[in-house]
């Protein structure tokens, strides 16, 4: 775990001693090059490894800096500091607009909007007389920074790469946060991110916004490093670069973009040098075995570089240092028979067919109420329809006698509702530990400035203790460290349930909790919910573990076919030649 630190702690200290070693100016050059390429791809690492948004439109945002510089010092003798806010500003509008009219949508369209958007910015911008067209602005002036002019690669490099170790370990301290925990969310779908409370649409315009951002500020530094700027190095094709940059690296990583960079820029510098001795004439061959490395990246190596260092030198566990932590403050249960959930002849169609046909039940506080019936029953529809992740036909879903079938999953969530899925829904590259706190994302408030000015610790310790605790009390505290992913099915259901619970919710929502687990942590389960209901929290229960059900709930509402054949006590269920037809068979 040391030998991790080590490695990081003597990457920053050879950066740092770089410009006073005596090495060739070349070197210095490169190595300014690869730190303006980084910042780049720390923004993608952050919008397209952790939120899962792909963007080939960054080398854009870098020109939207760039151009801002160039244009405001040279024209009106604007101090570069303020340049930069200029800069800053406009890429952040101009973030906010693209990302809140292409994040709405889904698949390719943010690739091919970015695309767009990178073509459109590249001929504007060499078509603007103010801006010199293709040939561009020159002689724009170095910076100086506290009396120093940084007119030189050696003196400007302090500065750059003093940015990008912050932007890198800014990103790190971001993806460690409450806000790093929904990001992640984000890239395995909505569904689950939004069933924590998560606004994923607000999420994808902020990871979208600080990746532009960062893109930005590299511009601003391009500016000042060349002195002069032209619309060639923000098209398409540079915009492709970063992201090949990102992936080589590993695009998950943050170290990785720096990585990725730096295999870039020095191949392609090794490539342009020796392709056209062996081809015998010029060209640019480079872009070919750019093409072949990514398509061999992306076959064998799709996790990039650091991944093999993540592999030789993992990530030490969380240190616990939440043991005296304040606890987070709990919801207010309704007293005990209260009406909490009332589905009034809910109905779903999807074009002719009708899955969820005029059902209707109610689940009472200090209550489990068990919904059983056969594969395609409608079940897990009706758990759909009643968390907001589809949208009712007909009826109404009122909890605590307000209507929510019109409100989206997040706000249902924030009114108490707490849900696992059919199909386990996690993180698997995230600890079992920061799975389960994801549930608590609505009782935290941190946002990006706090987790990068690490102003959220306090806050983050009271959130993983609680996580800690949920997880203790379902019998798995003591593999909280572990990655999601490894884990088998059985231990990732009962993390589902765990991070419901780290909600503080009122009504509990489980679908086939009891799937892939053996007979002693059904029976703890069984133990945790009974637990619960006498706590006077409300549950709905789905499951086919028939043993279970009947020894465990209050009621009983059977479905066959999308409608509600019966509902009555364990017994009458039981009792129900009905029930023993449709569900559990009969003798003949």
């Amino acid at each position: 775990m040391k030998a991790r630190r080590y490695v990081l702690v003597a990457f920053v200290l050879l950066a740092a001693a770089l410009p006073l070693l005596p090495v060739p100016e070349f070197w210095i050059t490169q190595a300014n090059y690869i730190g303006l390429y980084s910042l780049v791809a720390i923004g993608l690492v952050l919008l397209t490894g952790v939120a899962g948004l792909t963007s080939f439109g960054q080398a854009a945002f870098v020109g939207m800096g760039a151009y801002t510089a160039a244009y405001l010092t040279l024209t009106h003798g604007v101090s570069p500091w303020l340049t930069v806010w200029v800069g800053l500003a406009f890429t952040y509008i101009a973030a906010l607009v693209l990302g809140w009219i292409t994040l709405r949508m889904s698949g390719h369209y943010l690739p091919l909007a970015t695309i767009a958007w990178g073509l459109s910015l590249y001929y504007l911008l060499g078509n603007i007389d103010a801006l010199g067209k293709y040939d561009g602005l020159l002689g724009i002036p170095a910076l100086e920074f506290f009396g120093l002019t940084l007119n030189t690669g050696r003196s400007f490099y302090v500065l750059l790469w003093l940015i990008v170790l912050l932007a890198a370990f800014g990103a790190i301290r971001l993806l460690d946060s409450r806000t790093g925990r929904a990001l992640r969310a984000v890239k395995g779908g909505t569904t689950m991110a939004e069933a924590m409370g998560v606004d994923t649409f607000r999420l994808k315009v902020t990871a979208f916004v600080l990746a532009a951002l960062l893109a930005s500020v590299s511009g601003w530094l391009f500016a000042h490093f060349q002195r002069t700027v032209n619309p060639s190095p923000f098209g398409l094709n540079k915009g492709i670069e970063y992201l090949f940059m990102a992936v080589i690296g590993g695009v998950g990583h943050v170290w990785g973009a720096i990585v990725g960079s730096t295999v870039v820029k020095v191949l392609e510098e090794q490539l342009q040098d020796w392709l056209p001795r062996l081809m015998g004439t010029s060209g640019n061959y480079e872009i070919i075995v750019f093409g072949i490395l990514l398509i061999v990246v992306l076959q064998y190596a799709r996790d990039g570089i650091w991944a093999f260092v993540e592999a030789r030198f993992p990530k030490p566990p969380r240190a616990v240092d939440w043991a005296d932590a304040e606890p987070l403050p709990h919801r207010e249960q309704p007293p005990r028979g209260e009406v909490v959930l009332d589905v009034q002849g809910v109905s779903k169609q999807f074009g002719g067919l009708v899955a969820v046909n005029d059902v209707g039940f109610q689940v009472r506080a200090g209550q489990i109420l068990g919904l059983i019936g056969p594969n395609g029953a409608g079940k897990s529809t009706t758990f759909n329809l009643i968390t907001g992740v589809l949208a009712v036909t007909r009826g109404k879903v009122m909890l605590r006698g307000q209507e929510v079938q019109s409100l989206p999953s997040r706000q249902i969530a924030a009114r108490g509702v707490a849900r696992t899925f059919q199909h386990v829904k996690m993180i698997p590259s995230m600890t079992v530990l920061e799975n389960v706190a994801l549930g608590a994302h609505l009782r935290g408030k941190a946002g990006v400035a706090s987790a990068v000015l690490r102003l959220d610790r306090s806050e983050e310790q009271r959130l993983m203790r609680e996580a800690q605790q949920q997880l203790q009390r379902i019998g798995m505290g003591e593999r909280m460290h572990e990655l999601a992913g490894n884990l088998a099915l059985g231990p990732q259901r009962l993390m589902e349930i765990a991070r419901a619970l780290c909600a503080d919710p009122m009504l509990l929502l489980l679908d086939e909790p009891a799937a892939g687990l053996r007979l002693k942590e059904k029976q703890a389960l069984a133990a945790v919910l009974r637990q619960l209901r006498d706590e006077g929290m409300a549950i709905l229960l789905v499951e086919h573990d028939m043993d279970l059900v009947m020894g465990l709930v209050d009621r009983v509402v059977v479905m066959e076919f999308g409608t509600k054949l019966i509902e009555g006590t364990p017994e009458e269920v039981q009792a129900s030649p009905a029930v023993r037809a449709a569900y559990l068979g009969t003798e003949h």
